[in-house]
């Protein structure tokens, strides 16, 4: 894992963007293959704060969700081009299946998700919930997915 998507890399940056008062967003992600459904959904998420963080899948965490196949690209490849976006503010690879610790060590003051998700289904919502978290669904962009543009690329 390149040292720059990690938890120690980012928590001196947190402390600043804190002490200057900035909303931090937080959501995560596998983002294996970039689509525009994801910059939308990215993009939405940085307008309801001030910095956006994006947690990304480690490569055995999205092959635990999505299976052996997956995924297509590798971790550190993912927070790199998430990272190049002008959305993105900062991005850092977890291991867990769910975001739950990455939301413990950063404790933003928003957790976005897409509209596919609502709090009663959300994973970490236990976690939201204890820790006096506010989370937020932005809409979901019917018909784009890594799923989805695998299928149709191995349909042709």
């Amino acid at each position: 894992m390149n040292p720059r998507f990690t938890l120690p890399h980012l928590t001196p940056w947190l402390t600043q963007m804190r002490a200057q008062g900035q909303q931090i967003v937080l959501t995560n992600g596998c983002f294996d293959l970039l689509h525009v459904g994801h910059v939308r959904y990215l993009q939405a998420a940085r307008q309801l704060g001030d910095v956006l963080v994006v947690g990304v899948n480690s490569d055995a965490s999205v092959r635990s969700l999505k299976g052996p196949s997956r995924p297509i690209n590798q971790e550190n490849d993912r927070a790199e081009v998430l990272a190049a976006l002008a959305c993105v503010d900062q991005a850092l690879i977890f291991t867990e299946r769910s975001a739950d610790h990455l939301i413990e060590a950063i404790h933003p003051d928003l957790y976005v998700k897409a509209g596919d998700y609502s709090l009663e289904t959300l994973p970490e919502r236990e976690t939201l919930i204890r820790l006096g978290i506010q989370a937020a669904f932005v809409p979901f962009e019917q018909g784009y997915s890594t799923t989805q543009t695998l299928a149709r690329s191995q349909a042709q």
